[in-house]
């Protein structure tokens, strides 16, 4: 266990801002006051699903529209006004009135708490042993928000896929897009994560996972599950614990960017030869 944790330990220490320009976390560094980088943490990691060039291209179009302060985007945006500006965006599932309706939510939980970090703190709980329960309050609050000047009425209409931006743990749906935001703001400021939040410990964090983290967990051993559910997440953040107790998902930057920046598919040798963890790796193809 020792000699993996070590060479955990090296590949987190390995990363540069070369892999950080490979991720949608980069947009958030674009900005230097802290509310501002709590804003642009939750529209990036929103966005934060398909191929990496398309999440790197739409966070593009969004943020050249958001401009120079996202916290003052989010203050002063009307949604007529952003309906007009995003009414050709298109990511994957979601569409402009999605868009907008993150950011008038976003002006709701600034409005009603003064900071997406105090939203999320009204549901959340110092004493739970991760943030299981605190991500089921914070989704169903979000969504239970007045989105009627996006869509034209009370209710959030069954052809949008702006629920699809707020899951939760309880659905059995991995959350990997809010453990990624979580992860973001809550770690402590290393060049890679930001710590914005303080009162969120990072014991209580939950491994993002997507297809990278299921398939790397699977080779090194820290989960013997198939489906990337939330059962995964919290298995692999428990063996992830015995290296790093206090801060269990400092690993995950580095073990995605096996798969976003270096390669990793479980099908080519040749990415296996250079691997730092090839030597733990069950499914090392080089072998």
């Amino acid at each position: 266990m020792s000699d993996l944790r070590a060479t955990l330990d090296a590949l987190s220490a390995s990363r540069s801002p070369q892999h950080l320009g490979n991720d949608p976390l980069s947009f958030c560094h674009r900005f230097s006051d802290p509310m501002d980088r709590e804003i642009a943490a939750v529209i990036a990691s929103s966005f934060a699903y398909g191929s990496i060039i398309i999440i790197l291209r739409t966070l593009e179009t969004i943020f050249a529209s958001v401009g120079s302060s996202p916290r003052k985007f989010v203050e002063q945006f009307e949604p007529q006004a952003g309906l007009r500006t995003f009414s050709g965006f298109k990511h994957r599932f979601n569409d402009g009135r999605d868009l907008c309706a993150l950011l008038w939510g976003l002006r709701q939980m600034v409005e009603q708490s003064g900071s997406v970090n105090d939203f999320f703190l009204e549901g959340h709980s110092v004493a739970e042993v991760d943030i299981s329960e605190s991500l089921n309050k914070y989704s169903a609050t979000v969504l239970s928000l007045d989105y009627a000047p996006v869509f034209g009425s009370g209710a959030i209409p069954p052809d949008s896929y702006f629920p699809f931006l707020f899951p939760a743990p309880a659905s059995g749906s991995a959350c990997k897009r809010l453990c990624m935001l979580l992860r973001w703001v809550v770690r402590p400021a290393d060049g890679i994560d930001l710590g914005l939040w303080h009162t969120v410990s990072p014991a209580q964090l939950i491994i993002p996972v997507d297809t990278h983290i299921s398939r790397i967990g699977r080779y090194l051993g820290l989960t013997s599950r198939k489906a990337a559910d939330w059962r995964m997440a919290r298995e692999i953040t428990a063996s992830l614990r015995n290296f790093s107790p206090d801060d269990p998902v400092k690993y995950d930057f580095s073990l995605a960017h096996l798969g976003i920046s270096d390669g990793c598919d479980g099908k080519d040798p040749g990415h296996c030869v250079p691997c730092l963890i090839g030597g733990f790796c069950t499914h090392n193809l080089s072998k």
